[in-house]
């Protein structure tokens, strides 16, 4: 099953814009794959601006957001996977939402099968 965080990114970037706010994600820059100007990392996360006027968006699918943004006047190619997304919201506000974590695949049990990491009631008599 596909997650709904690439979908709820979309959701909220679009609603930040058509009520005339800027719409920004806080990214975990130490996730595989994230591409960033490494001088505006703080504590391994950036919060990028990804309005329509601040970016050239190429790409928000489910798995990548990639666009082009100018950083000290000189355009970067920014690349952002999205299990590094922890946040979406808007910058007037900060109206949006936070991811509770990075996505991270379950890790397999002893039988090779996923663990469900969620917690379980079990019956006491």
């Amino acid at each position: 099953m596909t997650t709904t965080k690439p979908y709820l990114i979309r959701a909220i970037r679009e609603w930040a814009l058509d009520n005339d706010f800027t719409p920004q994600i806080l990214v975990d820059a130490a996730v595989d794959g994230v591409h960033v100007p490494r001088d505006y990392v703080r504590d391994s996360q950036i919060i990028l601006n990804i309005g329509g006027r601040a970016v050239q968006m190429r790409e928000m699918g489910n798995e990548v957001v990639s666009f082009t943004a100018r950083f000290r006047g000189a355009p970067f190619e920014v690349e952002v996977p999205v299990a590094a997304v922890l946040a979406i919201y808007a910058r007037e506000n900060g109206q949006g939402i936070f991811f509770k974590e990075p996505d991270t695949p379950p890790e397999p049990n002893a039988d090779g099968e996923a663990k469900d990491s969620r917690p379980h009631l079990k019956l006491v008599k």
